[in-house]
Formats: C-alpha cells, structure tokens, sequence
C-alpha cells in the first residue's frame, strides 16, 4: 500500500509542478519599465529560508520542553500565522508612504525614529548573523550524518563553508528565483516522500503520544491564569525557532509590484511551511524509541534513514545541505541590503562601495567575519546558537508589532484602509511576544550578551551619525522656524493674531480676519508638505508628540509677543475617538491650554467646505 500511494502523491506534484512552470511569467514579469518578482517567487524564497529551521528547531524544542513540543511547534505555528497577517499591514503602511521593503527596520524608522530603528537595525542584524552561523552549523552536521569526520575537519568545513558564499557573494554571483524555485521542487518531492512514508511508519502508539502531548498541556493550563501564561510564553519560546525566517517577505517587498503580492506570499507559507513544519515534528518526535537528544544535530536525516533505508537518509542530508547552505547565502544577501539601505540614509559612502562585478564586496568580508566569529566564539555548537537566535528573532516581532500599535494609535483608519487588523488581537500578541522576550532575556544569557552588545553599538554609532548625516536634518532644513512666525507678525501693526492650526493635508480656509497666519507641524522623516501661502509656515516636529510641538511655539510667542491679542484656532476632530485613540488623548491635553496661557483665547472649529 506504501508503493502505490508514494507513486500517485509523487505524480500529484509532478502535475501541479508542470502546469505551474507552463504558465508565463509565473516567477518574474517586466512592467512599468522594471522586473518584478511575483508572490510565489517571493513566497518559495521565504520558504526556503523557513524551511530550513526542521533541521534543528524540534530537537532543541524538545531538549527544553519534552514531548510537549509537539503541541506547542503547531500552536507557535498559528501564532506566527497571526503574525504574518500583521506582516501583511505592515507592508501596506509602508508602501502607502512609499517607504516599500526595509521591513522592521523602516518601519520602525518610520513610527518611532531614529533611535529605535537603530536598536531594530541591530536585532534584525544579530539574526541574519546567527541564520548564518546557524545554518552553517546544521548544514555540516546533517550533511555529514553518514560519514565519520573528526569535529576539528566539520569546523573546518563550516569556515570554508561561510568564506566560499562569501567568495561568491564578492563576484557578484547570486541565487535567483529559478534556481530557487528549482531547489524548492527537489526538496518538495523529497518531502512529500518525507511525509508520506511518516505516517505509514505511525501506529496507535504514536498517535497516543501525539494525543498525550496536547492532554499535557491542556492539563498544565488548568493550574491558573498566571501559570497558564507563563507556560505558554515558556514554551512559545522555545519553539518560535521552528519558524525563523518569516520576517523575510517583508525584507523583499520592494521586490514585488504591491503590497497585495505579499498576502498572498504569507497565505502560501501558511498552507505550506505553517502545515508541514507541526506534522513533520509530529512523526518525528512521537517515536519515542527513536531518541531525539542523542540526535539532535541530525534528527531528520536520521529518521528518514529509520524510514526507507540508509539511502534516503542521505538524500536527506543533501537536502538539508542545500537548504541551510541558500540560507547562508539569504543571509549574506539580505543582511548587506540591510546594512547598504542604512549607509545611503545617512551617507556612509564608503561601506557601500562596489567592485568591478558591483558587488557591495566591504559589507560581505564584514558579514563573513561576524559570521565566522560567531561560529569560533561558540565553537560550532548548535545548543549555543539556538538561544542567541531565538532572543533576536522575538525583539525584531516585538518591535515590529509594538511600532504598528503606536501607528495605530495615531493614525487610526486614516491610513492604509485597505487591510486592517484587530488592534485587540494587535495588543495580545504584543504582550505574548514581549513576554517571551523577557524570558529569553533572563534564562538566555548568551543571546542576551550578543544582541545586548550589538543594540548598544548601533545606537550609538547610529546616533553619531544621524547628529551630521540624518536625512531628517535635510527635510527639517527645507521647513520655516518659530522665529520666522515671530519676524511675520512683528513686521505687522495689526496686534490682533489668529493661529491656525492644520494638518499636511489640510487646505487653508477663506474665513480669514485680522492677521492670520497658518501653521503646520510634519515629520521630518517625511517629505515637506507644499507652502500653500505666504502665511503658512512649515515646522518641523522635532519633539515628543505635537501638543509639545504646540506648546513650545505658544510659549516662544507669549514670550516675543506680549502686547499682541492672540487667537488659537484648532481644528474640530472628525475621526472617531475609539478608532483614533490619540484623538481623545490630544483633545484632554488641549483642554488644559487656557490654562496655561491665560492672555491668549482658543477656538476649537471646523469651517463648511468649500462649495
């Protein structure tokens, strides 16, 4: 029954596989003067970076949580699908404020400035560093599986293993999407077969064990609240390795057309990586005569030995090879576009200088050394490099999600309508991820040392930068000062002044008396919205949050304009209070101007449109 059921699953491919590649323009497409890459490109390319993560996060799962990794692989699966829908708005926000790729780093940039997109730029570089030494590590160790070799001749593999990506990085000779996607069939096939052969291989026994493993946990979450949570954010955190990568498809948005090509990229990880990774650890781990702890640097391969003989083990292990080696290769690539989208912000020309093949070779020496230390500095051991990645990985989830509540916060609905998430759901899985984060911080020592040293260094190095070279300070010089509101009104005899407060997107009104003058706050790390009038003054928001902003220039005008009657026009708020949240908090802090400023009158107004 094995046989015939092998053949039909293996043809079942071949099909969707050949009708896929039939189709035109089904990896990349030219328009608009440009090639971009389509979702599945995209999506096989995450994958494959995913994917890669069997090799070694179920049995470092279970060196920490026993048999309940089963259940807990497939619940940290669901969540990281609740992740990536968020993911999803993400890229949306970003490219409605034409801010496509960068990921967690422009999005932080974005929301919350500079500072802590420097603490972003550090974690996501700390986990690009620890994929490669991650991958180089597993890639010697499951390659190697049926082959006695000395440890010092595997570490040697694993220097010669990141220095000759890095060679070829240097050339400028890359993987594209078609070799990709041509890797990603092979191993498809070798997986189907994988899987296939696991479940003919399980019996009621297994399937018991796979049962006793939700009943263990459910039984431990009948203990309480508090006791409940903490086994889920222990146990979260342990197994949130099994899906590294994930981030990856919001790294390579500027990639594709839209960002409508990335839900559909994460739609096709979650029916694919979501679901094979839980099942794949579910045969695994279930034969508990099989030892995952005496195996954990090569489970895989040894199972699938176990399964159809020692042949298909080490197909297996060439699998695993190739996909850990192109996560080697993913992570020179996307940690030297990281690196080169920083130095063009702030104008560090020299790191980003090219070869004759254009390669950005400064960056990959850089890379391979990081990459290489970390591996010498933990003598290749897999147990130490799981609990570095897995810290690095949760700060960047929790950045990420921490700076879109904010986004939220402020903008509401406003913004990027198109695809909107639950801000409750937004909250909770904030709170889980920041709970793992603390938990990794307190029982991972190693990882906490590394992205502790690596955060302080960027912030600081960042910061020296970002005083000459942000382009902050660009946009924020093309703006008016406060002293040229104080100039426009002292050059006036009328004493009577209306301040108009408006948004960037605001048009100035026709109901104008006395001397009006019209002001507008922007970030500095947008573009500079267009003077609409002589009176309308542009300032840069360089403080905490507008009504600061607000504050500081009233306080500069009471101080210059003592004898001057002054008005404060601000705007009626039209958005909805629960969706805009910032709304309601800005409107009580307004309430309290009067009495800070007693010689000056303020109206809260909203004008008819325009007919």
């Amino acid at each position: 029954m094995k046989i015939p059921v092998l053949i039909v699953a293996n043809l079942v491919l071949f099909y969707f596989v050949y009708q896929f590649l039939r189709k035109r323009n089904s990896l990349s497409f030219y328009e608009g003067g440009k090639w971009w890459l389509t979702w599945v490109a995209i999506a096989v390319i995450t994958l494959m970076d995913e994917l890669t993560s069997i090799f070694y996060a179920p049995a470092e799962a279970f060196r920490h949580i026993g048999i309940s990794a089963i259940f807990f692989i497939a619940l940290t699966s669901v969540i990281m699908r609740v992740l990536s829908n968020r993911m999803v708005e993400i890229a949306h926000v970003l490219e409605t404020n034409k801010l496509k790729g960068g990921g967690v780093y422009n999005f932080a940039y974005l929301v919350m400035g500079p500072s802590l997109s420097f603490i972003a730029v550090a974690s996501i570089y700390v986990a690009y560093v620890l994929t490669a030494a991650m991958s180089t590590v597993s890639a010697v160790e499951n390659g190697m599986t049926f082959f006695n070799m000395s440890t010092p001749t595997k570490f040697a593999l694993e220097f010669v293993a990141v220095w000759l990506i890095a060679g070829l990085n240097i050339i400028g000779i890359k993987d594209n999407a078609k070799v990709t996607f041509g890797i990603f069939v092979f191993t498809a096939f070798v997986f189907v077969n994988f899987i296939v052969s696991g479940f003919f291989n399980m019996s009621a026994v297994h399937y018991d064990v796979v049962i006793d493993s939700s009943r263990e946990a459910v039984r431990a979450s009948g203990r309480g609240f508090f006791t409940s949570a903490a086994l889920i954010v222990a146990s979260v955190s342990n197994c949130i390795l099994a899906y590294s990568g994930i981030e990856s498809v919001l790294q390579t948005a500027r990639l594709v057309k839209d960002w409508q090509q990335i839900r559909k990229a994460y739609l096709f990880l979650a029916l694919t990586v979501g679901i094979v990774t839980p099942v794949i650890t579910a045969l695994v781990l279930s034969h508990t005569e099989f030892d995952p702890l005496q195996h954990v640097t090569d489970l895989i391969p040894r199972y699938a030995a176990m399964l159809n003989g020692e042949w298909f083990g080490m197909l297996m292990s060439l699998v695993a090879s190739m996909t850990l080696i192109m996560a080697i290769n993913t992570a020179f690539v996307a940690s030297s576009e990281l690196i080169e989208r920083v130095a063009k912000r702030y104008n560090i020309r020299w790191i980003v200088k090219t070869n004759r093949w254009d390669s950005l070779y400064i960056i990959h020496i850089f890379n391979a050394l990081c990459f290489s230390s970390i591996i010498f500095l933990t003598d290749g051991k897999q147990l130490i490099l799981a609990e570095m990645y897995a810290l690095s990985l949760v700060a960047s989830f929790v950045i990420n999600m921490g700076s879109l509540i904010v986004y939220r916060y402020q903008k509401g609905k406003t913004e990027a309508r198109e695809f909107i998430t639950s801000r409750t759901i937004t909250v909770c899985l904030f709170l889980l991820l920041l709970g793992c984060f603390i938990y990794l911080i307190i029982n991972k020592p190693y990882g906490t040392m590394l992205w502790l040293i690596a955060t302080i260094m960027a912030v600081v190095v960042g910061l020296i930068y970002a005083q000459k070279h942000s382009p902050e300070i660009v946009q924020a010089g093309k703006g008016d000062s406060s002293m040229d509101i104080i100039m426009y009104v002292a050059g006036s005899e009328e004493k009577n002044v209306n301040i108009y407060f408006k948004r960037p997107f605001d048009l100035a009104s026709n109901k104008l008396y006395d001397l009006s003058l019209y002001v507008t706050f922007y970030s500095p790390r947008k573009d500079i919205p267009p003077k609409l009038a002589p009176n309308h003054f542009r300032l840069p928001a360089k403080r905490i949050n507008l009504l600061h902003c607000i504050r500081a220039l009233l306080d500069l005008i009471n101080f210059e304009l003592p004898e001057h009657n002054v008005t404060v026009h601000l705007g009626w708020p039209m958005s909805s209070w629960i969706e805009r949240m910032s709304v309601g908090v800005m409107i009580y802090q307004v309430m309290k101007l009067p009495k800070r400023y007693p010689k000056f009158n303020f109206k809260i107004e909203q004008f008819a449109a325009k007919k």
